[in-house]
């Protein structure tokens, strides 16, 4: 058996090589990709991926509405609790195995060679489904406010303003998805910029409103009110079960605090991945944690008429209540919606930014997972451009699917609601598959990185896995009663009808030629 060092290609002789590098050659795959993220722009990026608004933003009226302030603002510290234990648990991972495959790779090799193919073709499709429905999610919400700015900006909707109608809704959609996928075309170095702008963008943009909006505010909400309230609306909602308010309250933070794995995704292009890679995770999962309690609290303070932000009749005819609280804060200190406007342009960036990473992340996972062959057609998702060395193919096949997601906007009201628990589901269920490998596995299998938990693995990785199985189960929950073709989730058929064809894909055919990951690097004698 020849020593480690024989598993580096020739490219690499005479040349001082990363860390992660090494790692990866171990792994069995040649660098390929071009390494030149720093930690602070993989950090960006994983940070842009999670975005400060773009998970709150969109949920935020609906989660109020269930059981009022106090169950949404404590259901933000719940949900940070366990979730850093899966963000620490996903850091220690990622330390040892820092390739752009990230989840699926991670799976095959923690699962052993019995189970690892299973496992990594389950969490591969689970992550792809929830990367691609998640580029939905922010073109949706980013049209949605952009919907609010037009409204606001030609009159109101008490002044005669102009509010989008679906068709028009449906075109700002998909030109989102189109200029994200545009610039993921250009090298990686424009993406990295761009979130550089992204992360001082959220973090001062943040700043501001959470200081300015309550400052603006005539009136602001008593803390016992903020923190203490619970009310339910049975006639909105058509729930009265205060258990069951509460577990849909807890959703806009469920729904807002995954999405930190992107670090992952790009550690083949980070240097020093396997000690840069958990930092980014765990910091960007820390920036997010802070500034988005100090959010929802600026939000939740700022309400000057709980009832009237939900009136169709309202200046945001009911249809975004941020945008409300935002119009009655300036609107009642200086009798004009500019400064609403401002803000909304802020938070409008916020989806532009998350979008823009989350088409990076899924063309990364495709490319990835065609690498490997285990997406049809193969031979085109793969290529990447030859100057920019960037996946080009699988960004558009992204943009493709995406816009495809979202044609049912003209004539479906619950569009979002579907498309944030495919997107949550696939996502976050992608993680479980990796964590509970971690878990059962013997540790003396486990090859550790820098980042190494020892014997608190188990504990961590325990609550991890249960949390997120309670996350995946909720976002299957009807969110609104009696339920009708209008109010129903149709996430369950969706996720349903997907799975259980990829399933059938993987008895049927799959299981026969798929192995997971494919070495590009012949462990035997070192050549590609």
């Amino acid at each position: 058996m020849e020593s480690e060092t024989s598993f580096v290609p020739e490219v690499t002789e005479n040349i001082a090589m990363d860390s992660a590098e090494k790692r990866l050659n171990e792994l069995g795959y040649k660098q390929e990709l071009r390494r030149e993220m720093t930690m602070f722009k993989t950090l960006a990026i994983s940070f842009s991926t999670m975005t400060l608004f773009t998970g709150i933003t969109p949920l935020y009226g609906s989660s109020l509405q269930y059981a009022g302030p106090a169950s949404l603002v404590w259901g933000w510290v719940v949900v940070c609790f366990f979730t850093w234990f899966v963000g620490i648990a996903m850091a220690e991972i990622c330390s040892s195995f820092p390739t752009t495959g990230s989840l699926y790779f991670w799976a095959a090799h923690l699962a052993g060679p019995k189970w690892g193919p299973f496992s990594s073709w389950c969490c591969a499709w689970l992550e792809t489904i929830g990367l691609i429905a998640g580029i939905g999610t922010q073109a949706y919400a980013g049209s949605q406010t952009l919907q609010s700015i037009i409204l606001l900006s030609t009159g109101t909707n008490k002044g005669g303003g102009y509010f989008a109608p679906k068709w028009l809704f449906l075109c700002m959609y998909i030109g989102l998805t189109v200029i994200w996928a545009a610039l993921n075309t250009f090298a990686l170095e424009v993406i990295a910029f761009i979130d550089i702008i992204s992360i001082w963008w959220q973090v001062i943009g943040g700043a501001v409103i959470v200081i300015m909006l309550p400052l603006v505010a005539l009136t602001t909400q008593s803390a016992s009110y903020v923190f203490t309230n619970f009310e339910l609306a049975p006639n909105t909602t058509g729930i009265s079960s205060k258990p069951y308010a509460v577990i849909l309250s807890f959703l806009v933070s469920q729904y807002s605090l995954y999405g930190y794995d992107a670090a992952a995704h790009l550690t083949e292009e980070t240097k020093g991945a396997d000690k840069n890679g958990p930092i980014a995770i765990l910091g960007s999962l820390a920036i997010i944690s802070v500034f988005g309690w100090a959010y929802i609290l600026a939000l939740t303070f700022s309400i000057q008429d709980f009832a009237y932000l939900y009136d169709p009749n309202n200046e945001t005819a009911g249809a975004f209540v941020p945008a409300q609280i935002l119009y009655d804060a300036f609107h009642g200190r200086y009798h004009n919606s500019a400064g609403a406007i401002v803000l909304l342009f802020i938070i409008w960036g916020s989806f532009f930014f998350g979008g823009l990473s989350i088409t990076t992340s899924a063309a990364r996972v495709v490319y990835a997972l065609s690498r490997d062959k285990g997406v049809p057609f193969s031979f085109l998702w793969r290529k990447l451009h030859p100057k920019h060395k960037v996946p080009t193919n699988a960004v558009w096949l992204c943009a493709a699917i995406c816009i495809l997601l979202g044609l049912p906007i003209l004539k479906v009201n619950v569009v979002f609601t579907a498309i944030t628990s495919i997107c949550t589901i696939g996502w976050v269920g992608g993680y479980a598959v990796p964590i509970f490998a971690r878990m059962v596995m013997p540790e003396k299998n486990f090859k550790a990185g820098p980042f190494y938990l020892g014997k608190a693995r188990r504990p961590i990785c325990l609550v991890a896995f249960l949390w997120i199985c309670y996350t995946c189960s909720v976002f299957l929950l009807p969110t609104l009663y009696p339920i009708t073709w209008d109010t129903f989730n149709y996430a369950p058929v969706a996720l349903g009808v997907g799975l259980g064809l990829i399933m059938v894909w993987w008895v049927l055919d799959a299981r026969k030629w798929f192995k997971g990951p494919v070495r590009n690097i012949n462990a035997q004698n070192g050549k590609v």
